[in-house]
């Protein structure tokens, strides 16, 4: 009898040990899947600003921004039909109005009415400012508290990105009327991504988007329906492509991923990945114009990904 008894301490102790480590892994592989999905929403996001450009060439920047949201409800009213999806409480309701002020009306708004006479790539210089805001956010709408090696290793990352956009020449001429623009679009975008995230974990990141959309329907349709009576759409294959892609991806499909990602990995952590962002930015821009990829910027993406990699080895408090 007592030898038994003696046997089963190891056993025990290998039992404990086999689940701890099993509570390990189950924690880790929700955050790994929360990296991929906000990877992913974060290269659908990449392509908004040159497509955005694009788009406002031909078509009224109030158009471009309230149409492709007008787009996106029509697609999220049918997802939500499809799935059944039941109501939101009044306590969502209330924050998603704050995710739509943020997501689906400031952030287009803002950066089409910039993007009508500054360049894409200086879009992207401002834009590198939105993982930051994203994470202070995070601390003040979801309850996350990073640790002080998440923040070193996030200002490491912004500190490349504009070091990058600076060297290219991107970051040329004096703040204007347009980088106000931008600067207000990236905060609302901020508040709207770190709101939406935490949500998410109560409705998911493809109902959250959906319901955030079809809450502004009664703000996006009259003012598209305006803009188009003033300013009658016009334009070119290229222009209604672009249009196209706001609609179905920047404002759809991207936040299905990108929402997601921020409720399994945490707002503040997965935020982080949007320092790959504007170097993407430029690279899209490379890659449609036909400019040649430096050696700075493959510098910084280098530097960017270890940067990110730092962020997603800290651990975050609630």
């Amino acid at each position: 009898m007592r030898h038994q008894s003696s046997a089963t301490v190891p056993a025990a102790i290998t039992a404990i040990g086999s689940r701890q480590h099993s509570a390990a892994a189950a924690e880790r592989s929700p955050r790994g899947y929360g990296l991929a999905l906000g990877a992913l929403g974060v290269l659908a996001f990449s392509m908004s600003l040159p497509a955005t450009r694009v788009a406002v060439q031909e078509l009224d920047p109030w158009f471009v921004a309230f149409g492709r949201a007008v787009g996106a409800a029509l697609l999220a009213a049918a997802y939500l039909r499809i799935t059944r999806a039941p109501r939101p409480t009044r306590a969502q309701w209330r924050r998603l109005s704050i995710v739509a002020a943020g997501v689906v009306v400031g952030f287009p708004l803002f950066t089409s009415l910039a993007l009508t006479t500054e360049t894409a790539a200086h879009g992207a210089v401002v834009v590198t400012v939105l993982p930051a805001l994203t994470a202070v956010f995070a601390v003040l709408r979801a309850g996350e508290r990073p640790p002080l090696p998440f923040w070193l290793a996030g200002a490491a990352g912004l500190l490349a990105v504009l070091t990058f956009v600076a060297v290219t020449g991107a970051a040329t001429g004096a703040l204007s009327i347009a980088d106000l623009f931008l600067l207000a679009a990236v905060v609302l975008c901020g508040l709207g991504y770190a709101e939406g995230g935490a949500l998410a974990r109560d409705l998911g990141g493809a109902r959250t988007i959906c319901w955030a959309l079809l809450l502004s329907l009664p703000v996006t349709l009259p003012v598209t329906l305006i803009a188009a009576a003033a300013h009658p759409p016009r334009a070119d294959t290229a222009s209604w492509s672009s249009f196209a892609y706001l609609t179905a991806v920047s404002m759809f499909l991207g936040f299905f991923a990108w929402y997601a990602g921020l409720a399994r990995g945490g707002v503040a952590r997965v935020g982080q990945v949007q320092l790959a962002q504007p170097v993407l930015t430029l690279l899209w821009s490379a890659l449609l114009l036909g400019e040649a990829v430096t050696p700075a910027a493959l510098a910084a993406a280098t530097v960017v990904l270890a940067c990110v990699i730092l962020t997603q080895r800290t651990r975050s408090r609630r």
